[in-house]
């Protein structure tokens, strides 16, 4: 920022591993979205490496780094971004129509994750016929229809009552025992403490890597 060199993530070093659950927590301006970013393989960092599934992501091109948002990373936003106009298997076949995959068989496998987030009796619901929590729901189905190595989810309960953000959270411990990596962006306390491990931000640097039994 014109002559001052803003360090949004500062000499962080982390390793997460398949079928882990880590939440991401720090105040406003921590770094914690372009941590998120960068594990996405929406940001690219101008120093160190990233390495997804061994890869490194900084020598990815523009179609490898599609292909790893498409394939490897399953996002859950908290606004849902759900298209308001196709119903709840539309919209989770979404990812399975930029990939290439064959109408008869993304008809399957949207059943299949809705059935999985116990949607299976709304799947022909629009968005503006669910609830809030029936819709997080659908974007979870259509986070895990690809398979992907990462479930991603920023914010997943801040449009949700309490109710309902503890329904949709009692569903990822349930992704993770059925053997899912979770990465879960949050500043509240409550969803981080759900997970095995949370990284702890300030100024752009972790100031704590623990599981939650251990937090202060």
């Amino acid at each position: 920022m014109g002559t001052e060199t803003i360090h949004a993530l500062d000499d962080v070093n982390v390793v997460i591993r398949h079928n882990e659950y880590l939440a991401i927590m720090g105040p406003s301006g921590s770094g914690k979205s372009t941590l998120m970013n960068v594990i996405g393989c929406l940001d690219s960092p101008d120093e160190g490496e990233y390495r997804l599934k061994g890869q490194l992501v900084s020598r990815m091109n523009d179609r490898q780094l599609a292909h790893a948002r498409n394939r490897e990373i399953g996002f859950v936003f908290q606004t849902f971004n759900l298209l308001a106009r196709m119903n709840a298997l539309g919209n989770v076949e979404v990812p399975l129509v930029y990939a290439g995959v064959k109408r008869r068989e993304r008809h399957r496998r949207a059943r299949e994750a809705l059935a999985t987030v116990g949607l299976g009796d709304r799947m022909l619901h629009k968005p503006s016929e669910m609830s809030g929590g029936q819709r997080q729901r659908v974007a979870i189905a259509r986070a895990l229809v690809t398979n992907p190595s990462i479930l991603l989810a920023d914010e997943p309960t801040g449009n949700l009552d309490s109710s309902t953000g503890e329904d949709i959270m009692k569903l990822f411990g349930r992704l993770h025992d059925g053997g899912h990596t979770l990465i879960i962006v949050t500043h509240e306390d409550d969803v981080a403490r759900r997970a095995r491990r949370i990284i702890r931000l300030i100024d752009g640097a972790v100031v704590s890597d623990s599981c939650p039994g251990s937090v202060a």
